[in-house]
C-alpha cells in the first residue's frame, strides 16, 4: 500500500526524531511515498533530513491550502500558532483517499498516514 505520511513539528526538531515517529505509525508493509507538512515547515533541516534519509520527496503545503481539508481530530492550539487546525491529518489528506493513521503524537513530532 502507498502511503503519505503526514508531518507536523516543532522547529528544531531532528531528523532522527521525525524517522521514529514514522516509523512506530507506519503500517506494515506500506510504501511512503511522500512526506507532507506545512509550507514554513518544509525548509526545517530535521524534515528535510528525514525526508533525504530515505529517499522520501518532501512537500510543503500552505497553511490556507491545510485548513480547507476536512479532518477528524483538528486543534485550535495549532490553528493559532500556524494558520490551520491540521498538518499531519490535512498533510497526508492532500496525497491519499483515506487516514489509515490518525494523528498520533510521538514527542515532538505529530504524523498521520493516508493512503
Amino acid at each position: 500500500m502507498d502511503v503519505t505520511v503526514g508531518v507536523g513539528a516543532v522547529p528544531g526538531v531532528s531528523a532522527g526524531e521525525v524517522l521514529a515517529a514514522v516509523d512506530a505509525v507506519l503500517p506494515a508493509g506500506a510504501r511512503v511515498t511522500a512526506l507532507a507538512t506545512l509550507d514554513a515547515r518544509a525548509a526545517e533541516p530535521g524534515l528535510a533530513g528525514a525526508a533525504a534519509a530515505r529517499g522520501w520527496p518532501l512537500t510543503g503545503h500552505a497553511a490556507a491550502v491545510l485548513a480547507a481539508v476536512p479532518v477528524p481530530t483538528p486543534s485550535a492550539r495549532v490553528a493559532a500558532a500556524v494558520g490551520t487546525a491540521s498538518v499531519a491529518e490535512a498533510a497526508a489528506l492532500l496525497g491519499g483517499a483515506r487516514l489509515v493513521v490518525g494523528k498520533t503524537v510521538h514527542g515532538r513530532v505529530t504524523v498521520a498516514v493516508a493512503a
